[in-house]
């Protein structure tokens, strides 16, 4: 039996979430630091390019290419951010948007899981 990769896929966007959530914490806990540069993860499209399956598409123009890795990036005063008189980068409006993003994207992967397992025990069970 293969394994099957909507698994795969939904726990390692779950550790991305986990990993990026821990990071934007880490920002909001520095606010006030001094000199402290924000963080964030790059995209989770990384991780989707080393699965080792695409997507069928039925138009180049629907997918795009993110050719990003996925690593915690400091953001700099060129990424226009707007840097405090502290010398700090952290906006809490910017990283309170962000905890709102996860929180929606591992609903979303929850919903998804449990949808799939569901369709699963429906064909095992008849």
């Amino acid at each position: 039996m293969q394994p099957i990769q909507l698994f795969d896929l939904a726990s390692r966007q779950a550790q991305w979430l986990a990993v990026r959530q821990n990071v934007v914490a880490g920002n909001i806990a520095n606010a006030n630091t001094p000199h402290y540069a924000a963080k964030d993860v790059k995209p989770f499209e990384s991780v989707m390019q080393q699965t080792g399956f695409q997507m069928a598409s039925t138009n180049p123009a629907h997918f795009t290419d993110g050719s990003s890795a996925a690593q915690v990036t400091e953001t700099s005063i060129l990424d226009g951010v707007e840097v405090q008189q502290s010398g700090n980068s952290v906006r809490l409006e910017k990283e309170l948007m962000k905890t709102g993003e996860i929180k929606r994207d591992y609903e979303l992967n929850a919903g998804l899981v449990k949808a799939f397992h569901r369709m699963m025990l429906m064909t095992v069970r008849k």
